[in-house]
Formats: structure tokens, C-alpha cells, sequence
């Protein structure tokens, strides 16, 4: 296991340089390979907006998150997510592309609800902070996300899930990070899973 900052990522995000947060994506991967890893994961969901710059020059293939997510969304036949996180999760492409491709379809937040959720992620659950009114509005945005016809929500925030439970939820939850974390000691141990290759 091998981390920068979460100063260095968000430096480079916060000037949308995803070539920048590839390259330290990159770092770490060349630490691991040295450490004798023979793939690679990353539980943070927004920063595999990085991953096609990372693909290509990757010393090991990788699990993909929402590859992984999509894979048990269909195990589980549900056909429609619904996608909190991160601002830049949520308005991105990465789960848009990965959905799309599996033949699930996908609703984001509302403008409003959006920035509320990326508002409690990064003024609150980063720093440890959890209180029952932020559990309030992601109970009601998950609502709202039922009501558009969603039959399930991804927690695409690695600390979504330290404050929604799969009983504070209204729809089944997709844990995204233990997802991840399930697929890779899968492959660790020899079972089949999708790894997006250089």
C-alpha cells in the first residue's frame, strides 16, 4: 500500500490537471512494483478520471472501481444506479462510461443536491466529522434517486459508507471501496476478476 497526500492530489485537482494526478498515480505504482506487487488498486473513486493517462504508462494492470462496481451490479441484477459522491465523481465521465458500457443506467443528484454532498465529504466526513443531519440529506437525496427509478446507489465516496449504512439507505448500497477490496483479494488468491490492462 502506497499514498501521497491527499494535498498533493487535491493541489492537482483543484487546477483539473489530471495528467499531474497520474503522474503521482505513477509514483506509487513504480513503489509497489519495487515492493513486489503484482497489480494494483486505488479506492479513491474521482481520481480514476486519471486512469486512461495511467493505463498508458502503468508498470502493472489494475482493478478498475467502477468496473468492479458495475460487475456486482449485475450479479445482483439491478439496472439503474444511482451515483453520489464527489462533485467530480458525480459530474464526470468515469462512471457515466463504465455503466454505459455494462448496460446499466445511471442518474447523478440534482445541481443542489450535488453540491451538498460534495460540501459534507469535504467539510465534514474527510475530517472525521458525522453528524445525523448530513446522514439526513443523504437519506433524502437517495430517496430522490428512488423516485427517479434507481433500483440501487453506489457510494462513491470512499467515506460515504463511514456515514451511510446499507440500513440508513432506502435503495441496496454498492459500497464502492469494499467492492474494490473484495475483487482484489479475489485476484490475490486466484479467483477471476477484470483487470484493465496497459
Amino acid at each position: 500500500m502506497h499514498t501521497h497526500s491527499l494535498g498533493e492530489y487535491m493541489e492537482r485537482l483543484d487546477r483539473d490537471s489530471w495528467k499531474g494526478v497520474a503522474e503521482i498515480m505513477l509514483s506509487s505504482a513504480e513503489k509497489l512494483k519495487k515492493a513486489g506487487a503484482d497489480f494494483l488498486i486505488c479506492p479513491d473513486n474521482t481520481v480514476h478520471h486519471a486512469m486512461p493517462e495511467v493505463l498508458k504508462r502503468t508498470p502493472l494492470p489494475w482493478l478498475h472501481i467502477a468496473e468492479e462496481v458495475a460487475v456486482e451490479a449485475k450479479a445482483r441484477g439491478l439496472r439503474r444506479l444511482g451515483i453520489p459522491g464527489t462533485r467530480l465523481t458525480m459530474e464526470g465521465t468515469v462512471y457515466p462510461e463504465v455503466l454505459t458500457k455494462h448496460g446499466i443506467e445511471f442518474r447523478t443528484p440534482s445541481g443542489l443536491d450535488r453540491g451538498k454532498i460534495d460540501q459534507i465529504i469535504f467539510e465534514e466526513l474527510v475530517n472525521g466529522i458525522f453528524k445525523s443531519e448530513a446522514l439526513g440529506v443523504f437519506r433524502g437525496i437517495i430517496d430522490r434517486l428512488k423516485a427517479e427509478g434507481c433500483d440501487g446507489v453506489v457510494l462513491g465516496c470512499t467515506e460515504i459508507p463511514l456515514l451511510v449504512s446499507p440500513e440508513a439507505s432506502s435503495l441496496p448500497t454498492l459500497d464502492s471501496t469494499r467492492i474494490l477490496a473484495r475483487a482484489a483479494l479475489q485476484k490475490a488468491i486466484g479467483v477471476e476478476a477484470k483487470v484493465a490492462k496497459p
